[in-house]
């Protein structure tokens, strides 16, 4: 059984804060670091991707995490609009715009995952995540165990655009 005792655990997280950097990174570009209103705007958007996914994992209920972790997909959609910005200025290149979208694109289908898991898990009434952060047991409550890397990307379906979760 695998077990994450923080929120820095969570795969998606750690993609979530490389994407953040990255997009730090492509700020620096001097054209880029002048526009102050775009260059705010998409380091903002990429800091509440995690931050979101670190907020929800301490809510106390699976519920109340999804609800963050759609928050979160939410800003990473609204970092590669963000970079279409960029790019139309040419403050990034079209590799760059690829290459930060790809992340976002990643950081996406791993949230998807922990989404499912989290609504499959809500359907048993006895699995909450602890007030203090204690041990998310990331089990399918059947007896199987998850893979060890059951947060994988998945599938390149564009399930994130739906809000049926």
């Amino acid at each position: 059984m695998t077990k994450v005792r923080r929120f820095e655990d969570l795969i998606c997280w750690q993609k979530a804060r490389k994407l953040a950097n990255s997009i730090h990174g492509l700020t620096r570009h001097p054209e880029f670091s002048r526009d102050f209103r775009l260059r705010d705007q998409i380091l903002d958007a990429a800091g509440s991707v995690m931050h979101n996914i670190a907020e929800g994992s301490d809510a106390g209920t699976d519920p109340e995490f999804v609800r963050f972790l759609k928050m979160a997909r939410r800003s990473a959609s609204e970092v590669q609009s963000e970079l279409y910005l960029a790019l139309d200025r040419k403050y990034i290149t079209e590799v760059e715009l690829k290459q930060a979208c790809d992340q976002a694109d990643e950081v996406k289908r791993l949230i998807n995952g922990l989404i499912a898991y989290l609504r499959k898990s809500g359907q048993n009434a006895e699995h909450r995540i602890g007030e203090t952060q204690a041990d998310y047991i990331l089990d399918d409550h059947d007896g199987d165990e998850l893979p060890a890397d059951f947060l994988s990307a998945g599938d390149d379906t564009n399930d994130y655009q739906t809000d049926n979760y």
